[in-house]
């Protein structure tokens, strides 16, 4: 800019010189214009120097406000990253979940199957002591202590299957619990 000031100074000066020679050739020239054309000179070699200034603030203005930019394109670059890292985590998370839940639903499928048949199984064995119970009250009793002896037995295997099954619906009532909360979490 220093070096357009310059050149600008040097053509008025030029300028001013080809005017005075003209002047001399005519007339001589008034010393009231060369003061006029001078004063120009001096106004307009101001005006240039103060675009100049303005305009090297702007630009430092302007280059201030990119470096800020880079650095919170850098920092937006960043938290992208970020972002995308806990998104990977949070799939591979729900992925876990995923097979834990269907492994949990297996394993109450299976436990609710046992059950069922545990239970059929008790239906059978209490038909089958009404049955016996029902023969040996028709037949002569060898031994009605031998008797009571095999009712307590069947009775006190019937009160197995009974604590049984009421600790394999407990585990079902857990597994369900456990399902429904996994349930909860994983967004469908």
């Amino acid at each position: 800019m220093k070096m357009i000031l310059g050149l600008c100074l040097l053509f008025l000066a030029g300028g001013l010189r080809v005017h005075a020679g003209l002047l001399r050739k005519t007339k001589a020239a008034p010393q009231e214009e060369v003061s006029v054309l001078m004063f120009g000179v001096i106004q307009l070699s101001e005006s240039l120097n103060l675009v100049y200034e303005t305009t090297e603030a702007k630009i430092a203005k302007i280059s201030q406000t990119l470096i800020s930019h880079e650095g919170t394109l850098q920092e937006l670059g960043m938290q992208t990253e970020q972002a995308a890292e806990v998104e990977k985590q949070i799939k591979e998370d729900i992925q876990l979940l995923q097979a834990q839940m269907a492994e949990q639903q297996a394993q109450t499928k299976k436990t609710k199957d046992r059950l069922t048949g545990m239970e059929q199984e008790e239906v059978e064995l209490k038909t089958k002591v009404k049955k016996l119970e029902a023969y040996l009250n028709d037949s002569v009793p060898t031994s009605i202590k031998e008797l009571q002896e095999r009712a307590k037995e069947h009775s006190d295997v019937l009160q197995g299957l009974r604590h049984f099954i009421r600790f394999q619906k407990e585990n079902i009532d857990t597994h369900g619990d456990q399902l429904s909360k996994l349930q909860k979490i994983i967004p469908e």
